[in-house]
């Protein structure tokens, strides 16, 4: 069997190998894409063996369907777990390779979970609707100033029939027409373009169960739904709502020693598309239940509007997991919730 380290680079990669049989250790840089193919094909075509490990880092796709398609077996590791284990202060290609060839030869590699190749296009379809929607956004913002620069000021009327009729009537430099004129063609673009995303986002969710039992929560959409069933990934890979706390980002950083506990801002870790769709269901969720509402006001009360929002950004991501791991829907939750089963509370009833 061979055993690969490999620290991988978007031009290049440096890897150190091994053959378990006879035990002969080799180095070698490898010119992505042609020379780095080339030599995994050889060793394909040799009928042997081989797992090859690397830190998780982006830019690399090609790479995982080329070690797909060989069926090499690939190891991902975490990149802070990797550099925590490094002793030495310098730090080279080399010794990246060896570090990782070493973790997998002790068997101490900090193997991660990686999601499959549909839950990765599912994820370019967010992606994609996602940076639509903030194109659309600045577009528009732009036209309201051009409307306030004019004495008019319509917000949400601007978008109907009889504001855009008066958007256009405004008479304009040459230029500044030119302008207006390519934005409302760029909105006019992009809105059926959104509009189809979406509709492709709801087809995906009736096709999800998971999904389908999360959107019965108050404030949470198709487009969240779906994003926290596909990011998430399994649930239980997870053993507390304090994780996937953690895991979002949605922790504050803390930097304690002694005595002294200092915290910080939130550490804004994990998937920031998934984190900015929870604050924006969870202001959602607040304004549809009274508990989240008087929960939210007192918040704000005493540590300010943006603490608050994230606060409740993370409870309802706590309670969207519990829904994904109990296979429950919202009312499911509200009768047993995330008890069931703890000594006190066998039957979960509140």
């Amino acid at each position: 069997m061979i055993i690969i380290g490999c620290d991988y680079h978007p031009s290049f990669q440096q890897i150190a190998f091994v053959d378990t049989e006879t035990g002969e250790l080799q180095e070698r840089r490898l010119q992505h894409r042609e020379e780095a193919e080339k030599f995994y094909r050889d060793l394909a075509a040799q009928g042997m063996k081989v797992r090859v490990g690397m830190e998780a880092s982006g830019h690399a796709r090609w790479f995982e369907r080329l070690l797909a398609e060989l069926q090499c077996e690939l190891w991902i590791g975490d990149a802070a777990e990797i550099s925590a284990k490094r002793v030495r202060k310098q730090k080279t290609d080399r010794q990246d390779a060896q570090l990782i060839l070493r973790l997998m030869m002790k068997d101490d590699f900090p193997q991660i979970w990686v999601p499959s190749w549909e839950n990765r296009d599912l994820r370019q379809l967010l992606w994609h609707r996602h940076r639509m929607v903030q194109a659309r956004t600045r577009i528009m913002n732009q036209l309201q100033a051009v409307a306030l620069n004019e004495g008019i000021r319509c917000k949400k009327k601007l978008w109907r029939d009889a504001g855009r009729e008066q958007l256009e009537a405004f008479q304009l430099a040459p230029w500044a027409s030119q302008r207006r004129g390519d934005l409302l063609e760029l909105l006019d673009r992009l809105n059926p373009t959104i509009g189809k995303l979406t509709q492709a986002i709801d087809w995906e969710v009736e096709k999800c169960p998971a999904a389908r039992r999360l959107k019965t929560h108050p404030g949470v959409g198709s487009l969240t739904a779906l994003a926290f069933v596909i990011i998430i990934g399994k649930a239980d890979r997870f053993q507390c709502g304090k994780q996937i706390a953690s895991y979002l980002g949605l922790v504050p950083l803390e930097k304690s020693s002694g005595n002294q506990r200092r915290l910080g801002h939130i550490t804004k870790q994990g998937n920031s598309l998934l984190r900015f769709l929870l604050v924006e269901a969870a202001q959602v969720t607040v304004r549809s239940l009274p508990e989240w509402r008087s929960k939210y006001c007192h918040l704000t009360l005493r540590r300010g509007r943006k603490i608050a929002k994230v606060a409740m950004a993370r409870k309802l991501a706590v309670r969207l997991y519990w829904m994904l791991r109990k296979e429950w829907d919202y009312e499911q939750l509200r009768k047993f919730g995330s008890y069931a089963g703890k000594p006190g509370n066998r039957d979960g009833v509140k």
